[in-house]
C-alpha cells in the first residue's frame, strides 16, 4: 500500500505476494502428482481387473476318445473304462478336478484329478463308463459336468454336452452288449 499523503513513498511489502506464489505452485504441483499417482493407480486397477476376469474364463470342449481299455459286461449293461479328450479353448490354464455325467442308462465319472490344461492345449483323461444297453444310446446328448479350477484359483462347475451316438464309447459299449443281448 502506498500513502500518498507521506513523502518517502515505499511499495508496502512484497513478502507476502512471494509467500503466496510459492504456495500456488506447491499446491498445483501437488495436484498434478496426485492426478498423476491417481491415474497410474486406475491404470493399474483397470489391468488387475482385466486379468482377474481373464483367469475366470473357463471354456472346454470335450469329445469320447475310446472305451477299449477293458471292461466287463453283465446282465444287461457295461463297465469300461474309457477316455475323454479335454481342449482348453479359453483363455487361462485351468485344472480338471472332476468328471461327471449321469442320465437313465448311462453314468460317466472320472478316475481321478484331472490335467492341467494350458490355454489350447488339450489332454486325455480316464473316465470310467457305465452303460445299460437297452437304454443308454438315446439321441440326444449327454451332459458331461466338470467341476475345475479356474486361473484365479476359484473352482467352477461347467458343463460340455456330449454326443453318445456315433462315438467310440458307443461302438465299444454296443460290441460288448451283443453277446447278452
Amino acid at each position: 500500500m502506498i500513502d500518498l499523503d507521506e513523502q518517502h513513498h515505499q511499495p508496502a511489502q512484497s513478502g507476502s505476494t512471494t509467500a503466496d506464489r510459492l504456495l500456488t505452485v506447491r499446491l498445483v504441483a501437488a495436484f498434478v502428482v496426485g492426478a498423476v499417482l491417481g491415474g497410474l493407480a486406475v491404470g493399474e486397477w483397470r489391468d488387475s481387473r482385466a486379468e482377474r476376469e481373464r483367469n475366470a474364463v473357463v471354456a472346454l470342449v470335450a469329445l469320447p476318445v475310446s472305451a477299449n481299455l477293458g471292461g466287463s459286461s453283465a446282465q444287461g449293461s457295461v463297465e469300461l473304462s474309457g477316455q475323454l479328450t479335454l481342449i482348453n479353448t479359453g483363455p487361462a490354464p485351468v485344472t480338471v478336478r472332476q468328471v461327471h455325467a449321469e442320465r437313465p442308462g448311462v453314468v460317466v465319472r472320472s478316475t481321478g484329478e484331472g490335467p492341467m490344461l494350458p490355454p489350447g492345449g488339450a489332454r486325455q483323461l480316464l473316465v470310467e463308463l457305465n452303460f445299460e444297453c437297452a437304454i443308454a444310446f438315446q439321441p440326444e446328448p449327454l451332459s458331461i459336468r466338470f467341476s475345475v479350477e479356474s486361473g484365479d484359483k476359484q473352482v467352477r462347475e461347467i458343463g460340455y454336452p456330449v454326443a453318445l451316438v456315433g462315438s467310440d464309447w458307443e461302438r465299444d459299449a454296443r460290441s460288448m452288449c451283443a453277446p447278452h443281448a
